[in-house]
């Protein structure tokens, strides 16, 4: 899927006519890493990806489908593999389904056991997330704020922003977020 991502970012840029150094100035990411994730070198994670997205002008799910995206209703079954939650400290699944241009992103996180991103994160937008199972620790600039399941935040994404599993169980939950326009 790597492959394809890395494809897919370099056919946009140039249809867009950008530059690599361009999205590296908008991204903060390398231009030889960005290189590399459109030469298949290197794979890309979901906050780098984020970040190509926003410059690209694209919700991240665009990435992920090898098929046409339709506007149609799309239903998803048992979008959770056991083995995928085990293998990554996260696991992101994304929920648009083949929905083209959808105006908001929502992903399936779980987060295993002593999980959490190296470094806080911002970013265009708005984010909901909404806690199905365990307990989420979420770090807004600087200040731990601990959501139950069940429990819910609305949170502006231009703050810096982390997840954190602090707990001995896999936190499952559901974050949506905003469409940069």
């Amino acid at each position: 899927m790597d492959d394809l991502i890395g494809v897919k970012i370099k056919s946009l840029r140039k249809e867009r006519k950008l530059t690599l150094k361009q999205i590296a100035d908008h991204t903060n990411l390398s231009i030889s890493f960005l290189s590399q994730v459109e030469r298949s070198k290197s794979s890309v994670t979901l906050e780098s990806l984020k970040k190509i997205s926003d410059a690209l002008g694209v919700n991240p799910s665009y990435f992920f489908s090898e098929f046409d995206r339709k506007e149609e209703t799309t239903i998803m079954r048992n979008v959770v593999s056991i083995t995928n939650t085990l293998e990554n400290q996260f696991f992101y699944k994304d929920l648009t389904g083949n929905i083209e241009n959808p105006l908001f992103n929502p992903i399936l996180v779980l987060l295993n056991p002593g999980a959490e991103r190296e470094d806080s994160y911002s970013h265009s937008g708005q984010e909901f997330l909404y806690v199905l199972e365990g307990k989420l620790t979420i770090l807004i600039d600087k200040e731990e704020h601990e959501l139950n399941p069940f429990d819910c935040i609305y949170l502006d994404s231009t703050t810096p922003h982390n997840w954190i599993n602090k707990t001995d169980s896999i936190v499952k939950f559901l974050c949506i977020s905003s469409i940069p326009v």
